[in-house]
């Protein structure tokens, strides 16, 4: 009964905000509640939300502090020789914007910290992705599934929890998966450039108008957003490009473009959007948010760099808990780069509607991990895949942990599965020969997928800084993930790693 009650809770949330019938944090506080309910566990709800909430509070503390910090380092322009970088080498071609998207994902997951991964992307991509009129699903979709195969390092949190629930080391766990997780990566940004050719059909390959040549790195002139990351680039200032140029009108690989559109109401002649063919914006140098803004701090910026070098190999090193160190380096951050009082409170001030947003569904999560665990949906549902195993497949147990970790990390928080449920898995490996560094290699390979998860509260930073629905982020990255997460597990396969 519990296993029942426990798929179609989850099945019922996820219907319901894919079709937008419930906002997620109404999702996740009321279908759990109800099931509760339906399980004759009604009068025990309150203790199980406590319990969850008392697990994930960490969480939200480590990410609510989070945002403050990487918002003000955004803020202040640590980032914005890597954005450079990037957009040097996207320019207006969608193309490149995908595949840039993904290279600064990867690059950015290195720190471990998949909200500070999404942080750093969305406020870098998502003025260009407006300007030239892309999809915003393929930017969260792209971005989170290149962070999830690079979560596999071992700071990044499911290798150490593999280490600690099978007694390993997580060195043994990890280096031997670098080619089929190089390969998993390499496949993102093979899709990445996929994604980026639908999107350069759709709209058109643009090219920046004649006599706009100068200066030299166009690109560089669209820097991370001012104080509120993409809050900032959803204002009329930063949605709308500039038509500075007095050129010639732009040229596009159509062989006529179309006449200017009519400005838009409210929005003055020289805010209007010359579009290609396509329907994108041809802009004039996609002149974006100030790189000049008021919150840069040039002379500082070997300061913040140290910082933040150092707050990362201090979580790496496990020197503190990762809340408290987050807390600390935003409360440094912030005095140093802001002595003023009112310079203070107007940085929180920008970055509280992320905070918020992000510490609510943290919240809400915590009663439907609260409820899934308490009521012991997830052990029946858990001992009921397991228990569902054909008795032949146990010398392919390796295989079987591969192909039930995509559901499952997806379905379960990552300690619920590597602590619960890999431990079941390498038992049954291990009465058929199957060494427990298999099993464990191949509980990773859900990393990909698992990174869009409802239980996972960085996605909602990913969700709510990009203005996406949740429903349309899990409808279009769950089937690119999932394929992503079973291509590592081929690769492992095929290289004897698994």
């Amino acid at each position: 009964m519990l296993t029942f009650l426990g798929f179609a809770m989850i099945a019922t949330f996820l219907v319901l905000i894919m079709l937008k019938k419930m906002s997620p944090i109404a999702a996740l506080v009321l279908i759990p509640a109800l099931f509760c309910v339906f399980a004759g566990q009604g009068a025990q709800l309150g203790g199980y939300v406590i319990d969850g909430v008392g697990k994930l509070a960490p969480t939200a503390a480590m990410l609510m502090f989070a945002i403050v910090y990487f918002g003000v380092m955004i803020d202040v322009g640590l980032f914005d020789p890597i954005v450079r970088g990037i957009l040097r080498f996207c320019r207006a071609d969608p193309m490149r914007v995908v595949v840039g998207t993904a290279v600064l994902a990867a690059i950015v997951s290195l720190d471990g910290d998949g909200s500070t991964t999404f942080m750093i992307t969305v406020s870098a991509m998502y003025p260009l992705y407006k300007r030239l009129g892309m999809s915003l699903v393929v930017m969260t979709g792209v971005a989170a599934t290149a962070n999830g195969v690079m979560n596999t390092l071992p700071w990044g949190g499911p290798t150490a929890r593999a280490a600690t629930a099978l007694k390993l080391d997580a060195a043994d766990i990890f280096v031997p998966m670098i080619p089929a997780l190089a390969v998993g990566l390499l496949f993102v940004f093979v899709l990445a450039y996929v994604l980026g050719l639908k999107e350069r059909r759709r709209l058109g390959l643009l090219t920046l108008p004649a006599g706009t040549e100068r200066s030299a790195e166009p690109a560089e002139e669209l820097l991370v957003a001012a104080g509120t990351g993409p809050a900032a680039a959803g204002s009329p200032e930063a949605s709308l490009p500039s038509a500075r140029s007095t050129g010639p009108a732009p040229r596009t690989t159509a062989p006529h473009a179309p006449a200017p559109q009519t400005p838009a109401e409210g929005v003055t002649p020289a805010e209007s959007v010359t579009r290609t063919e396509g329907g994108a914006p041809a802009e004039d140098g996609f002149q974006g948010l100030d790189p000049h803004r008021a919150t840069l701090r040039p002379r500082l910026y070997w300061f913040n760099a140290g910082l933040t070098v150092a707050l990362l190999t201090a979580m790496i090193m496990e020197l503190l808990p990762i809340p408290v160190l987050f807390l600390l380096g935003a409360a440094l951050a912030l005095t140093v780069n802001f002595p003023h009082m009112p310079d203070q409170k107007a940085r929180i001030a920008a970055h509280a509607e992320n905070v918020l947003n992000v510490a609510g569904m943290v919240f809400a999560a915590a009663v439907f991990t609260g409820v899934l665990t308490g009521t012991g949906m997830v052990k029946h549902m858990a001992d009921w895949l397991v228990g569902a195993i054909p008795e032949g497949m146990g010398p392919h147990m390796a295989l079987v942990t591969g192909l039930l970790s995509l559901p499952l990390t997806y379905f379960m928080s990552n300690d619920g599965f590597y602590f619960g449920v890999l431990p079941v898995l390498a038992e049954a490996g291990a009465a058929h020969g199957v060494s427990p560094l298999e099993i464990a290699r191949a509980s990773l390979v859900g990393q990909a997928l698992h990174m869009s998860s409802p239980l996972v509260p960085a996605v909602y930073v990913l969700v709510g800084m990009a203005k996406v629905e949740f429903g349309d982020h899990t409808r279009f990255t769950v089937k690119w993930a999932a394929l992503t997460s079973l291509v590592v597990l081929a690769a492992g396969m095929l290289f004897g790693i698994i």
